[in-house]
């Protein structure tokens, strides 16, 4: 196919391949800036064969002078093995925010019908309209890596979190009293004491070298005979319930707890290593360790795709409009489609932490307060102006200097 154009003034055409990613099959139709179809609406699998025909098909449609554009819709995991395929062969794609071609199909079509879908021709007319938009480069795509881990990660913790209220009713049930005795029932000789003598009745009939050996050997020397003592005296006089059934479940569970905390254990090597790699100064603000740094760089991925801090705030549903009300709880279920949960999830507990080391956000939670706002107001405050020093210090790449 020929294309008419003036290579020698420096006039060249933008291809714009858009593509509409689905499980088995992706739609493809390429454009030109003129408004010439030069490939109509044409389907590929999702096989490497597929993938080579496409390719095929950009470059019977192009020169080297061409100036190219791939766009596709931001899919999860179906879009993840074709946009690999894409970067690795140099093309410079873009994926689009589905609620942006969203607005743009809208914007397009006079019927407001919720069922016509954004097809590949849509989003290859919206690479040609939107000069804004940024290519996603190839570090987003390995930054991919750091958000499941990061993601992942969250899912195991809020698992061993769930089997942690398991724990601590069952030991209501079984053996009441050993709460009062240990600073907390979530630590390594309370849940070994518990695996092998799982309820009051079991510890009341143990022999007391084995409870002071296997406390001492849990606590590392820190419980020894007196503890193993009391703790045997509270399980002869406890109110606990004689129940196998539950006892086998708080054995069971305290196992599934042990297996959750070495998987996030391995999960925490693999973003230490990559967080190692990235060297992001933020981890440098006291109060932010590089679990919640590996999430919030997760989230954000390329800070340069922000023009400035407030399109980061409204990434991460954190805009001020959003705030109004000072009612966080209430905004959630308008905010949560519209920014990354995750994102704000990290923002607010790095905040809270950074508040606590940190004297210059210790002041500014404190002023806040005193202004007569309610603590998770004071917070959404100190979380913008979180937002804005890690914005700044991402810029910069240099690391945090207090100014208290």
């Amino acid at each position: 196919m020929q294309h008419h154009k003036f290579t020698a003034g420096g006039f060249s055409m933008v291809v714009s391949v858009g593509i509409d990613v689905s499980k088995d099959k992706h739609d493809c139709f390429i454009l030109s800036s003129e408004g010439e179809v030069l490939a109509d609406a044409f389907t590929i699998p999702n096989t490497m064969d597929g993938f080579n025909c496409l390719l095929q098909r950009i470059q019977d449609c192009t020169t080297p002078q061409d100036k190219m554009k791939v766009g596709l819709e931001a899919t999860g995991h179906y879009s993840y093995n074709l946009l690999g395929f894409l970067l690795d062969n140099g093309l410079p794609t873009y994926v689009l925010n589905p609620l942006r071609t969203n607005l743009y199909r809208k914007s397009l079509s006079l019927r407001k019908t919720k069922t016509d879908r954004v097809d590949a021709r849509t989003i290859a007319a919206m690479l040609l309209s939107d000069a804004g938009l940024k290519p996603y480069t190839d570090t987003a795509y390995h930054n991919e890596e750091l958000k499941s881990l990061t993601r992942y990660r969250f899912d195991k913790v809020k698992e061993r979190a769930k089997l942690k209220g398991s724990i601590s009713r069952l030991v209501c049930i079984l053996f009441p009293e050993l709460e009062k005795l240990v600073p907390s029932l979530h630590i390594a000789s309370v849940y070994a004491l518990l695996e092998e003598f799982p309820g009051a009745k079991q510890i009341a009939a143990a022999h007391l070298t084995r409870l002071k050996a296997l406390l001492e050997a849990a606590s590392k020397g820190r419980y020894k005979r007196d503890m193993a003592l009391e703790i045997r005296d509270a399980a002869r006089n406890s109110i606990g319930s004689w129940m196998p059934a539950k006892s086998l479940e708080l054995q069971h569970t305290i196992r599934l707890i042990c297996e959750l905390d070495n998987e996030i254990a391995e999960i925490e090597e693999q973003i230490q290593l990559i967080m190692d790699e990235i060297h992001s100064p933020i981890t440098t603000i006291p109060g932010i360790g590089f679990r919640m740094a590996a999430m919030i760089c997760a989230e954000v991925g390329d800070f340069t795709r922000f023009d400035s801090p407030d399109k980061l705030l409204a990434y991460a549903g954190m805009s001020p409009s959003t705030y109004q009300s000072g009612q966080l709880k209430n905004c959630y279920p308008h905010m949560e489609k519209r920014g990354s949960r995750y994102l704000r999830y990290a923002l607010y507990n790095a905040t809270k932490y950074v508040c606590h080391w940190d004297p210059t956000f210790a002041d500014y939670l404190a002023k806040k307060r005193t202004e007569g706002k309610h603590y998770n107001v004071a917070l959404s405050h100190a979380a913008k102006k979180l937002v804005r020093l890690i914005f700044a210090m991402e810029k910069s790449r240099q690391p945090y200097c207090s100014t208290a």
